[in-house]
């Protein structure tokens, strides 16, 4: 299909040789792992040939020193660009938001993504979202939102936001998968949906794709972030099974 773009999300242990033959790799930086990891995947991926896109979540840096050298880094590494996002619930040093990161300044040069919520999050309501989002977009070059399968709340979410939307989706994977993914981030409008669609025990392991979902949105976006829950070489067969490679 042509005029759809994808990125795909990766953690610090993903081997490169396992990957779909996708431009932008952004590499999250989950609870508990070394920045320094995030770092060396990160350049890994651009002396490999792609570009790039660390996570960076406010929550877990731990103060401006690490930051500066976080940033330095990965700037010296040859990434061009960022994903800058508030991260995990707990707080681990002098930051709670993106904003805060975006605003030292470290950034400049950078092209920079922040994080959206069709959905809403369970960690703020929804007037929250807004204001964060109406002081972060004057900064930020584009959104990536979290996976999502409500549509509706989708299309609304899109025509809303001031800036370009790069929607999330769920790679290919068994709707129990689903179930729990949706479940740890509070996505309860997801959830609700992927329940229905699991009537029957052996339905939970019946395999979705996402493919409904772009077909839905793409006339009003054409770039979409895969969350491979259901492993790289799932995502990796899918893309060339529907012929998603642009």
């Amino acid at each position: 299909m042509g005029n759809v773009n994808f990125s795909l999300e990766v953690t610090t242990r993903t081997v490169l040789d396992d990957l779909p033959k996708l431009n932008d790799i952004y590499v999250t930086f989950l609870p508990g792992t070394d920045h320094n990891d995030v770092i060396k995947q990160s350049i890994n991926l651009v002396n490999s040939g792609y570009n790039a896109i660390p996570h960076f979540p406010a929550r877990s840096i731990k103060n401006l020193d690490m930051l500066k050298e976080f940033v330095s880094q990965i700037k010296e590494g040859g990434v061009k660009q960022v994903l800058i996002i508030g991260g995990d619930r707990d707080i681990l040093g002098d930051y709670h938001c993106s904003l805060q990161l975006i605003e030292t300044g470290l950034f400049d040069g950078l092209k920079i993504g922040i994080a959206g919520h069709p959905e809403g999050s369970p960690n703020m309501d929804n007037e929250t979202i807004e204001e964060a989002m109406k002081s972060k977009a004057p900064f930020a070059d584009y959104i990536v939102t979290q996976w999502t399968q409500d549509t509706v709340a989708l299309a609304d979410y899109v025509n809303r936001m001031p800036l370009p939307v790069h929607v999330g989706v769920a790679g290919p994977a068994s709707i129990k998968t689903l179930v729990k993914f949706a479940g740890f981030v509070g996505l309860k409008n997801s959830l609700n949906f992927a329940k229905k669609n699991a009537g029957k025990i052996f339905d939970l392991l019946n395999v979705q794709t996402p493919d409904e979902v772009i077909q839905e949105i793409k006339d009003k976006v054409n770039n979409f972030h895969i969350y491979a829950f259901g492993g790289i070489k799932k995502t990796k067969e899918w893309l060339e099974k529907e012929n998603y490679y642009v």
